[in-house]
C-alpha cells in the first residue's frame, strides 16, 4: 500500500517537472477541447466519421486564424509603412516645439540658480538620457534576439497543430483512459469539476475578448472624435498594451497627452487624458460583470476574487483568485466541499 502512494507521488512529482517543457502540447490539448463541441456537431450534423469531422474542425481552425491575421496583419503593415514614412518629421517636430524649447527655458532659469542645484539637474537629466539610451539599446537586442527565435518559433506552431490534430482524433480514447483510472463516484466527481473549470475557462475567455472589444471600440471613438491619425493601428497599440501585465492604457495615453501639452495642442493633450480616464471608469465598471456573465460567478465574487487576487499574488492573482472561487464553486457542487449551515 505504501509502495503504490509512493509511485504516485514519484508520478505526480515526475508530471510537474515535464509542466514547464510541454506547454505546446498542453496548449494544444487545451485547444481540442475547445473544439471538440464543433467535432461532435458535425459529425452528429451530418452523420460522418469522426476522423472527416475532425479534419473539418482542423481546417476550419486553421482557416479562421489564417483570415483573421491576414485581415488584422495587412492593415498594421499598412499603417506601419506609412507611419514610418512620416516618423523622421514627426521627432523632428518635437525636437524642435519640445525638446528645443525646454533647453532654452533651461538656459534662461539656470542663470539665477546656485551652481550646486544646476550641477545636481544635469546630473540627473545625464541619468535620464544614458537610462533612455539604455532602454532603446535593450530593445534593439530583444529585436534582433526576437528574429533568432523565429525559427523556433514555427518548429513549435508545427508541432502544436500537429499535437493538435492528433489529440482531437484521440480524444474520445484519452476520455476512457482517464475514467478507467478512477472510481465511478469519483469520476462522477472530477467530472463536475472539470465541466465547471472547462466552462469557467471559456467564459473568461470570451469575458477577455469582450473587455478587449469595448476598449478598443472606445480608443477608436476617442481618437476618431480627436482626428488622430493611424486610428485603427494605434487603438490596436492601445488594446495590446492594456492586455500587457502591469502596463496599461495609460502608458501609451498619458505620456502622448504630455508630449501634446507640451507642443501647445492642449485640446489633444486634454483629450487623451479624458479617454485614458473613461476607458479606465468604464473598464472597472463594466469588468466584473462580464465576468460574472461568463464564468458562472456573482458580480460581488468577481469583484472580490479580482481585488484580493490582485492584491495578493499581482497580474496573476487576476487568473488565479476567480479561479480559485470556481474551483471551490465546482468542489461543493460535487460534494467533495461539505458546508454545514450554523442555526442561531
Amino acid at each position: 500500500m505504501l509502495l503504490r502512494w509512493l509511485l504516485r507521488l514519484v508520478i505526480v512529482l515526475f508530471i510537474f517537472w515535464l509542466l514547464p517543457y510541454s506547454w505546446t502540447l498542453i496548449l494544444a490539448f487545451l485547444s481540442a477541447l475547445l473544439l471538440e463541441g464543433l467535432v461532435v456537431f458535425l459529425q452528429k450534423k451530418f452523420t460522418i466519421k469522426r476522423s472527416l469531422s475532425v479534419l473539418i474542425s482542423f481546417l476550419l481552425y486553421i482557416g479562421g486564424l489564417c483570415t483573421v491575421l491576414y485581415l488584422f496583419v495587412s492593415v498594421i503593415i499598412q499603417q506601419i509603412i506609412t507611419l514610418s514614412e512620416t516618423l523622421p518629421g514627426f521627432i523632428k517636430n518635437i525636437y524642435y516645439t519640445v525638446i528645443l524649447p525646454t533647453i532654452r527655458k533651461w538656459e534662461t532659469y539656470s542663470q539665477n540658480l546656485p551652481k550646486d542645484v544646476i550641477q545636481s539637474i544635469e546630473d540627473m537629466m545625464e541619468k535620464g538620457i544614458s537610462s533612455l539610451e539604455i532602454f532603446f539599446r535593450d530593445l534593439i537586442e530583444r529585436l534582433l534576439q526576437l528574429v533568432t527565435v523565429l525559427p523556433g518559433f514555427m518548429i513549435e506552431l508545427l508541432i502544436y497543430l500537429i499535437a493538435l490534430f492528433l489529440i482531437s482524433l484521440e480524444l474520445p480514447n484519452i476520455k476512457k483512459k482517464v475514467k478507467g483510472l478512477f472510481q465511478e463516484k469519483t469520476y462522477e466527481k472530477l467530472s463536475i469539476v472539470y465541466s465547471d473549470l472547462i466552462k469557467a475557462g471559456l467564459g473568461f475567455i470570451k469575458a477577455q475578448v469582450v473587455l478587449s472589444i469595448i476598449t478598443f471600440m472606445m480608443a477608436y471613438c476617442g481618437l476618431l472624435l480627436l482626428r488622430v491619425p493611424y486610428t485603427l493601428l494605434l487603438s490596436l497599440l492601445i488594446v495590446v498594451v492594456d492586455i500587457l501585465p502591469i502596463l496599461g492604457t495609460g502608458s501609451v495615453l498619458v505620456p502622448w497627452a504630455v508630449v501634446a501639452i507640451f507642443q501647445g495642442n492642449q485640446n489633444l493633450g486634454i483629450g487623451l487624458i479624458a479617454l485614458f480616464f473613461v476607458i479606465t471608469v468604464v473598464r472597472r465598471i463594466v469588468e466584473p460583470k462580464v465576468l460574472s456573465a461568463n464564468m458562472g460567478l456573482s458580480p460581488l465574487a468577481a469583484l472580490v476574487s479580482l481585488y484580493l487576487g490582485f492584491k495578493i499574488l499581482g497580474f496573476a492573482g487576476l487568473f488565479i483568485g476567480p479561479a480559485l472561487v470556481i474551483v471551490y464553486e465546482a468542489l461543493k457542487k460535487s460534494g467533495v466541499i461539505k458546508v454545514n449551515r450554523v442555526i442561531m
